[in-house]
């Protein structure tokens, strides 16, 4: 790869999972990579940092939650190459726990993670964009969301949530760009992918009223049980991804001329999506008589 093809990631949530995937794969094809962490010294990226010199690899300690750390990393981002290509908002985790039986300390911390940090992180990394890249040349932003974000998923309300929120928000920013920016917005919803993300969410004990055999509830928290030991339910609850090629999948993303505002990526997240998509348009027309006379010119 020529020096003028290499191209500067600025991504977030790195030490684990499709973080540290991304960041292993942009600098397998020879690209530069700022890669933002709580814990830069985790074992996964120290390994990195001994193989790659400041030169292609910068890590850099980002709490999210803190809204000057995303403005220091994205400065020091500037400082060590002057510029980005390609952002990944990435960081984020989950909580398992039936909406009823969630408590506020412990969804409002998740929500400052996954909604008020993902945002910051897009608020800048637009401003970095425009304004520290030459004019026009613009860059591309990777959303990484979840098939959660579009479609409710038993168990993981407050999650879900956050997700539908960073989703509204993100589309939102899209439509609000100057074309003549050139920045590139896609929102990935992803399906299920085998990383330690199941296996670390907290995962409160089950509500008393939602542990009837059968409930979607349970049968999605049960999934997830088995999920983080390895096991398999035979359903669509099933972890069936690997990470590491929805890496490169994204890879494949950041490299069209016109990516679509969103890529459903994953076989599960696909029929979550479809099948939600189905249900809406059918609801939409079945009650499309409701809204009939209700202007206020209208007899």
């Amino acid at each position: 790869m020529s020096a003028i093809d290499t191209r500067v990631w600025f991504i977030t949530g790195t030490s684990s999972g499709l973080g540290l995937a991304m960041t292993r794969y942009a600098l397998e094809r020879g690209d530069i990579v700022v890669a933002t962490a709580r814990n830069p010294g985790a074992a996964p990226l120290k390994e990195l940092s001994e193989r790659h010199s400041i030169k292609q690899l910068l890590l850099v300690k980002l709490d999210v939650t803190n809204h000057q750390d995303i403005r220091d990393a994205f400065q020091e981002a500037e400082k060590a190459y002057g510029r980005l290509d390609v952002v990944v908002n990435n960081a984020g985790y989950a909580l398992a726990a039936e909406v009823e039986g969630t408590p506020d300390d412990l969804a409002r911390p998740m929500f400052e993670t996954n909604f008020w940090g993902a945002a910051h992180v897009l608020q800048e990394a637009v401003r970095f964009l425009r304004e520290v890249n030459e004019p026009g040349k613009g860059g591309r932003i990777i959303h990484i969301s979840s098939a959660t974000g579009v479609v409710g998923y038993p168990v993981c309300g407050f999650y879900s949530a956050s997700k539908h929120a960073m989703e509204g928000l993100t589309e939102t920013l899209a439509l609000e760009l100057d074309p003549e920016w050139n920045i590139k917005v896609t929102i990935v919803p992803l399906g299920a992918f085998k990383t330690n993300g199941v296996a670390a969410m907290p995962k409160l004990p089950p509500h008393p009223a939602y542990n009837k055999p059968g409930l979607p509830s349970r049968v999605s928290r049960e999934a997830l049980l088995l999920s983080a030991s390895g096991g398999s339910t035979g359903s669509i609850y099933d972890v069936k991804g690997d990470v590491n090629k929805a890496a490169r999948a994204l890879y494949r993303l950041s490299e069209l001329l016109s990516p679509p505002l969103r890529l459903v990526l994953g076989k599960d997240s696909q029929e979550f999506v479809r099948t939600k998509v189905a249900r809406l348009a059918l609801e939409v027309e079945e009650y499309a008589s409701w809204s009939e006379g209700l202007n206020r010119e209208d007899v």
